[in-house]
């Protein structure tokens, strides 16, 4: 039988998609476009957070993926509560229902295996099980594709988040914290490995010249984020929030007062709050907001700026690919290693304690070494590159051997 005799792969591609996170909206798109670049006869669907938006940005079917519409709303009324668990029910029959018409499931990136924010585990954890549990009963290939993982405190999430892992026939890491975690979580991690974030694997814009030594500094971008701690904070995600908040307001102030403009970047549609905050407080015709709708909007952005400061993993991830020198505000060990391993591991700051004095010391060092700063990143991203490709070639091993056989024969003499 010739591969043209075969019926085409089936894929599927699960996770909280659609839902407002350019992150993840990110992540899906590098896989959607390795799989029409590498495996153009794969028959693509998804089950998702936000299905109708999915269709309509990547072309795809999708479904939604809870029954209950309601799910991610607090159930505080008794018909609300009946519902949820009810949804609970339903989805497990749902989920083995859609994961049985694949050959193929692919979970791309994300956090997933994570709990850095605050998350229930009858939420995305739960659902995440229902899938690789669905997956190994009916021989369906689960894939975790560049998804990172954190060590978690709580019971039933981490009990969740480990089997899940367990029972996935494939697993992969954006950075080594990740894959530690999940060996210390009870995986065995010896076959995973560990490659750059997906979205490195996404189309950077053409960089903007270099800044004239002679002009006047150039515009910041600022990503904020809508934080208030992580699942382990919530006795004080306010307090949390507002010492962000005042910290960046700070930082933000000072800048406009030394006549730099400041473009301020979200990566979810929740941190329109905080831009609206920030706005208020510093009411100057420098401070302006974009409105950006996915990664290729954040990367244009930040490829015009002089430097950005940001918070969210994927804006830094933006910066870093633009090779514009970025200084993080991070909540979780992902944001450290990703700085460390693009060559900026001096320009952290923690985003549970904001201190604008230090905040603007480590910025004002960072231009002073932006030049150096910018040829780093050069390397680094050819870097990524690389072992981006030696990535999708394993994924295309592990999980279509028959079509990586075909492509091996093709390229024989």
């Amino acid at each position: 039988m010739t591969a043209a005799d075969r019926a085409p792969v089936r894929v599927g591609v699960f996770g909280l998609l659609g839902s407002g996170n350019l992150g993840n909206d990110g992540s899906l798109e590098a896989v959607l476009g390795y799989l029409r670049a590498e495996h153009p006869g794969a028959v693509v669907d998804a089950l998702c957070g936000g299905p109708e938006a999915v269709t309509a940005r990547f072309g795809i079917p999708a479904t939604r993926l809870h029954w209950y519409r309601g799910e991610y709303r607090t159930a505080s009324r008794a018909n609300a509560i009946v519902a949820k668990g009810l949804g609970k029910l339903v989805d497990v029959f749902r989920t083995a229902s859609w994961v049985r018409r694949h050959d193929v499931v692919i979970v791309p990136g994300m956090g997933v295996l994570e709990a850095t924010l605050p998350l229930r585990p009858w939420g995305f954890p739960y659902s995440l099980f229902l899938l690789c549990a669905s997956g190994r009963l009916l021989r369906t290939r689960v894939a975790l594709v560049g998804v990172g993982a954190a060590a978690i405190g709580n019971r039933p999430t981490r009990t969740l988040v480990r089997w899940s892992a367990r029972l996935a026939a494939y697993r992969s890491y954006r950075d080594a914290p990740s894959r530690d975690a999940m060996r210390e979580m009870g995986v065995d991690t010896t076959r995973d490995e560990v490659h750059p974030d997906l979205a490195f694997a996404l189309p950077t814009p053409r960089a903007s010249a270099p800044a004239d030594p002679s002009a006047p500094p150039g515009p910041v971008c600022v990503g904020v984020m809508d934080f208030h701690g992580g699942n382990d904070d919530r006795d004080r995600a306010d307090e949390i929030y507002r010492r962000y908040l005042d910290g960046t307001i700070r930082f933000v102030r000072t800048l406009v007062e030394e006549g730099r403009p400041v473009r301020l970047l979200t990566g979810d549609e929740c941190d329109a709050s905080v831009v609206a905050a920030i706005r208020d407080a510093v009411d100057s015709p420098l401070v302006t907001a974009a409105e950006p709708s996915s990664l290729a909007d954040l990367m244009n952005e930040m490829a015009a700026a002089d430097t950005v400061v940001a918070v969210r993993y994927h804006n830094l991830i933006c910066a870093l690919k633009t090779g514009t020198p970025v200084l993080a505000l991070c909540y979780a060990t992902k944001s450290d290693a990703l700085m460390a391993e693009m060559g900026l591991s001096a320009y952290c700051h923690p985003a549970q304690e904001v201190d604008a004095d230090r905040l603007l010391e480590q910025f004002r060092a960072l231009e002073k070494r932006s030049a150096e700063l910018r040829q780093t990143l050069t390397e680094r991203n050819l870097a990524a590159a690389r072992r981006l490709e030696h990535h999708f070639n394993s994924l295309t091993a592990a999980l279509f051997p028959a079509a990586d056989h075909a492509h091996t024969s093709r390229k024989a003499p």
